[in-house]
């Protein structure tokens, strides 16, 4: 039996900050984003240790639903890419602030659903809150690059109703 589709993922990966040095002077970084056995990856920004990419992947969630994970590398031409570390964010708060919307029935305006709390346990660099706005639930976040010296990933993540099949 397949997994129930709770919606469509949109992640936003808007920029770095304070990214490592994997290469003379700089870096030429790149995120991989990864859910479950779904796995998107933006450009490569040359030479920049502040990069901004906002670039948009969509990956299906499904009940099942558990972390999303994220590795940024530095793209070398003549070896392996280097890795700049990795970092993970739970999907279970925005998922459940997605079903408390329709719960609730909110869906106009902007309202905040759900404060996450930076922990040990999440790569939180701030607390980050799950809105509703304009009936879209919504959640931005920081998240420390986890084995490496420094680097920080803004992501915006945005949980879509799965489309609805035409009735027959």
């Amino acid at each position: 039996m397949a997994e129930q589709l709770v919606g469509l993922l949109k992640v936003t990966v808007v920029r770095g900050k304070s990214l490592v040095i994997r290469d003379f002077k700089s870096s030429d970084p790149y995120v991989v984003v990864n859910l479950g056995n779904q796995t998107a990856k933006t450009k490569v920004i040359n030479s920049c240790l502040n990069p901004v990419w906002n670039e948009e992947l969509t990956f299906s969630v499904t009940e099942a639903v558990g972390v999303l994970n994220l590795e940024v590398f530095d793209k070398d031409r003549f070896k392996h890419d280097d890795k700049m570390g990795h970092a993970h964010v739970n999907l279970q708060p925005i998922v459940s602030a997605a079903r408390l919307r329709h719960i609730l029935g909110v869906c106009d305006g902007e309202t905040t659903l759900r404060k996450v709390v930076a922990d040990g346990d999440n790569c939180l660099v701030r607390d980050s809150s799950i809105s509703c706005i304009d009936g879209e639930v919504v959640q931005s976040v920081w998240l420390r690059l986890c084995a490496v010296e420094s680097g920080e990933i803004e992501l915006k993540l945005k949980l879509i109703d799965p489309p609805v099949a035409p009735s027959r």
